[in-house]
């Protein structure tokens, strides 16, 4: 159980007088310093410090064409930095800003869970800082639902963490990443999201990383909350606050953060959990094998209410025996699978498949024990409201 020290040796310095750029100290063999720099030379006192933690995606790439944000081509554009010259001197008046290059890569075809676990300590480190009010991580849009409620599960600090990206690239005319990155900073900056957990903001609204997930593959309007909608909406200058999420209701109290903190783990300690779809007469192959493979945990995104075929079934009972942890979901996008009791196969409740593997991995990571697992299901997994007494 360790740190990892290239993470933790991040000297980030916002001066009162100004931001200074400095590099981090690696004491592992074995891993690169990451970098730190300053965004803007000057720094005001009376102003918040924002930490902005570069993950690349498509608002650091480039199109082929201003009018063709379907393909990717050219040498892209020089980090987040970038983007940040753009809206440049209006968001310098809005919080001071330093860039610190991410433990993610930014392409979900190239993020490995290592990645993942390196970017918590990573933020948890920066956020241990006094003279760091909060944090805005921009990467890539496929799968940032998934890295921000990995971001909400694990994270152990109180202060803001707003993801944010783009759908088009930084050169096309229908860029929105200026947008996107200006608000994500104001609403990081207002400490509105203080206690909520990690919320993204995309396209003037902002989602509870548990509830948010991407709905079409090109629309800059794609990401919703779904049944619940957003917390709220930036237009301009004016913030429209409409919940909170449930998370505020231990708000300075040591009940706040999750058990999943994994400055105490070692990444090879992690468990491993997978995902099997459902559909008319769907093999039991898939759902064998893994289970054959030694896989920790298994999310089956189901039809209707979560239904598997008959013969994924078997192979789930089978693979109950085997100790293997089962985790139902629906495949629909909205509607909560609710927990029976049965021995190893824990109700998914309203999580996607893949925010449910998530939590899962998670949690078979600190403990083995199934009824835990579903104890964590019910409760840091539902994130209900306790009703007023």
């Amino acid at each position: 159980m360790h740190r990892n020290p290239a993470l933790l040796a991040l000297p980030l310095l916002i001066a009162i007088a100004g931001l200074t750029a400095c590099t981090a100290t690696a004491t592992a063999d074995d891993a690169e310093p990451l970098e730190t720099t300053a965004a803007f030379e000057e720094a005001s006192a009376d102003l918040p410090n924002v930490v902005i933690l570069d993950g690349g995606g498509t608002i650091t790439s480039t199109a082929e064409g201003p009018a063709d944000y379907t393909n990717y081509g050219g040498d892209g554009v020089d980090g987040i930095g970038e983007i940040l010259e753009r809206i440049q001197p209006d968001i310098a008046e809005v919080a001071n800003l330093t860039i610190v290059d991410g433990a993610i890569p930014g392409s979900s075809a190239s993020t490995v869970v290592k990645q993942l676990f390196d970017m918590t300590l990573q933020l948890d480190s920066i956020l241990a800082q006094d003279d760091v009010d909060a944090v805005v991580v921009n990467t890539g849009t496929n799968i940032m639902e998934e890295i921000a409620y990995w971001s909400d599960l694990t994270v152990q600090s109180q202060k803001p963490v707003v993801f944010t990206g783009s759908m088009r690239q930084a050169n096309t005319y229908s860029f929105d990443g200026e947008a996107n990155l200006f608000n994500a900073i104001r609403l990081a900056a207002s400490g509105q999201t203080e206690c909520y957990g990690t919320v993204m903001l995309m396209n003037d609204q902002y989602y509870a990383a548990r509830e948010v997930t991407k709905t079409d593959a090109w629309r800059t309007d794609t990401f919703s909350g779904g049944q619940y909608g957003a917390l709220g909406t930036v237009d301009g200058q004016h913030f429209r606050h409409m919940r909170d999420t449930a998370r505020v209701q231990s708000c300075g109290t040591d009940e706040w953060a999750t058990p999943f903190d994994l400055s105490t783990v070692d990444f090879d300690d992690l468990a491993s959990a997978e995902i099997v779809f459902s559909y008319v007469e769907a093999s039991d192959v898939p759902l064998r094998a893994l289970v054959d493979d030694g896989v920790d945990g298994i999310v089956t995104a189901g039809h209707g209410a979560g239904g598997i075929s008959s013969a994924q079934a078997e192979a789930r009972t089978e693979g109950v025996e085997e100790g293997t942890v089962f985790v139902t979901t629906t495949r629909t996008g909205s509607g909560a699978i609710y927990d029976d009791g049965t021995p190893g196969v824990i109700g998914g409740l309203d999580l996607t498949p893949q925010k449910a593997r998530v939590l899962l991995q998670l949690a078979l990571t600190f403990t083995d024990d199934s009824e835990q697992v579903r104890e964590w299901f019910q409760t840091i997994g539902a994130q209900d409201f306790a009703s007023a007494e």
